[in-house]
């Protein structure tokens, strides 16, 4: 019997370790049930894996360091800001309608909406290259610049031979990428000669295996923003590479859309990289953010949101879910991974039952098999509220953009899921007025012209073993 008893210690171990764990998830905030339930059977059905797992990356933790560090240059930024009296001009009023989402969007860094802004559309990696090279040769005092990814393919190394340039006229150029992202590139020659050239590059969220316990090791910085002189700002979905981009060839072409702006919402882009490079370098410019560039007086409302796991306010999902709640008339947006929590999904659904025209604009392929399912397992649901749904042939669409009604838009580095929304560091561009609107939803309605829609019959009819591929996806969407 003692023999017996003994056999059974190491499974009452695990079942115990397990019951604990499950405990602990279970007292998780109700904001966060969802992703709750799905852990849950993550750690039943796979007990020690399961387990490791979410000790992983179960919870969005930032560090406590990077949590000093945030709250450090945050108040040092706004000193700054305070002492230029920054925000002392007269606030902008934003077009009736809209005063919820500039509202909301303000919980992310506090960003107020600033009128007199400047935009262009940049629809192409050529046009945004081409755009973003003679800024850096025309810049006299820095050029800045923040990618997820940065290849070392022909964009790669002509955006370095403008920022060699630029540094060689004593211009200071700064490089900040993230760690995963742009992991060969840290590691390249190119690298080596932009930092040999006087360039200073850096790694965001360098990621230790020591620090398993302490932050969340895929936690990702995920903006892209450019700033030449404090002048002039970048920012959109594109990252540095061709479109053809080498490392997931078979999904070419990769298709995008990002802003240049000129103006006073290029002091909340700068703010941003300040913030940013200051959290991987330790090295202070907060000096930059004391002015705001002079405002056009036939610019645009503009506001910058900054989002990321170091303020968990959900100030990213709130905004689209007001957007969206605004919605009258019609709703495009564009993603490419769409797997959005249940707040976001009856938001899109309730629009489209009230009547509006709601379009939902993916990629036909995607280059996660697993968020391509997941995504479709929301179809249904879409369809049955007179959503549109439409696939993207022509390559992979990366574009992450809303209009509404032709007179809201927002361009941003977030996709529609959790990690946009919950973990990773994003940055979304809010513009209200209906001229720009009209312009980026012509570029949505060009999108759609090479896309196949999904319709509610032929969806409902296909083989089970799909659906069934689709729904267990769907199970674990809160983790996607």
């Amino acid at each position: 019997m003692p023999e017996a008893l003994a056999g059974l210690l190491p499974a009452a171990a695990l079942i115990a370790v397990n019951a604990v764990c499950v405990v602990f998830v279970m007292l998780r905030p109700r904001a966060r049930q969802p992703s709750s339930m799905a852990w849950i059977l993550v750690i039943v059905a796979v007990p020690i894996m399961g387990i490791v797992l979410y000790a992983v990356v179960g919870e969005v933790r930032a560090g406590s360091r990077r949590r000093h560090r945030h709250r450090v240059i945050q108040g040092s930024i706004r000193s700054a800001a305070r002492r230029a009296q920054v925000e002392a001009t007269v606030p902008t009023v934003v077009p009736w309608g809209t005063e919820a989402i500039a509202k909301l969007a303000r919980l992310g860094d506090d960003t107020p909406p600033r009128q007199g802004n400047r935009l262009t559309l940049l629809a192409s990696v050529q046009s945004l290259m081409q755009s973003l090279i003679d800024d850096i040769d025309s810049a006299k005092v820095h050029a800045h610049l923040l990618f997820y990814t940065y290849l070392d393919d022909h964009v790669g190394r002509a955006v370095a031979d403008a920022l060699k340039r630029a540094a060689g006229r004593g211009v200071e150029c700064r490089l900040l990428v993230d760690n995963a992202g742009s992991g060969a590139f840290l590691k390249s020659e190119l690298a080596a000669e932009l930092r040999a050239a006087g360039v200073r590059v850096v790694a965001a969220l360098p990621t230790r295996i020591t620090q398993i316990v302490t932050i969340r090791l895929d936690m990702r910085n995920h903006r892209k923003i450019a700033v030449i002189d404090g002048q002039v700002g970048y920012t959109g979905s594109h990252n540095l590479a061709a479109e053809s981009f080498h490392p997931k060839p078979r999904f070419a072409p990769w298709v995008d859309a990002t802003l240049r702006i000129e103006g006073p919402a290029v002091h909340d882009l700068q703010a941003l990289f300040v913030e940013d490079w200051y959290m991987d370098s330790a090295e202070y410019l907060d000096h930059l953010v004391s002015t705001l560039p002079d405002a056009h007086p036939d610019g645009r409302i503009v506001q910058i949101v900054g989002t990321g796991a170091s303020s968990q306010n959900q100030a990213l999902v709130r905004v689209i879910q007001s957007a969206v709640h605004m919605a009258r008339e019609e709703l495009i947006m564009t993603t490419p991974y769409f797997v959005p929590d249940e707040g976001t999904l009856a938001a899109i659904t309730t629009a489209a039952i009230r009547g509006v025209r709601t379009i939902i604009v993916v990629p036909a392929r995607n280059d996660s098999p697993l968020v391509a399912l997941a995504s479709r397992s929301f179809y249904g649901a879409l369809l049955e509220a007179g959503a549109e749904v439409h696939e993207y042939t022509r390559g992979l669409l990366h574009a992450k953009t809303i209009t509404v009604d032709h007179e809201f838009a927002m361009v941003s580095t977030a996709n529609l899921d959790r990690r946009s929304f919950e973990i990773n560091f994003e940055v979304s561009t809010l513009v209200y007025n209906s001229d720009f609107a009209s312009e980026l939803r012509l570029l949505q309605t060009g999108y759609l012209n090479d896309c196949e829609r999904v319709e509610g019959a032929g969806w409902e009819a296909r083989p089970w073993p799909r659906r069934l591929a689709e729904n267990a996806a769907g199970l674990f969407s809160a983790l996607l």
